[in-house]
């Protein structure tokens, strides 16, 4: 299973904005500056990632609900479990 070419342009997108966030993150603690902040600006980097899962996720989803590839089998509800815990 691959992350179908709809998700791919997002979850790219989303996964760059963590990677420039988590840069962010790694200047504020080198700059020395509050926790709080440095706290929050991680919290983003959290969601950012958050998001791209959840968006790789829906992109599993929508292939196992759909017909598999030829010759591939179906992913199974324990599969799709593993993956939504993987996030959690």
């Amino acid at each position: 299973m691959q992350v179908d070419e709809e998700a791919v342009g997002a979850v790219l997108n989303r996964l760059r904005r963590a990677q420039g966030q988590l840069n962010g993150v790694i200047a504020m603690i080198e700059a020395g500056r509050d926790c709080k902040d440095v706290v929050t600006q991680l919290a983003a980097v959290s969601r950012a990632l958050d998001r791209a899962g959840f968006k790789i996720l829906a992109s599993g989803m929508r292939q196992c609900l759909a017909e598999a590839e030829e010759g591939a089998a179906p992913m199974t509800e324990a599969e799709l479990e593993k993956m939504f815990l993987t996030l959690a």
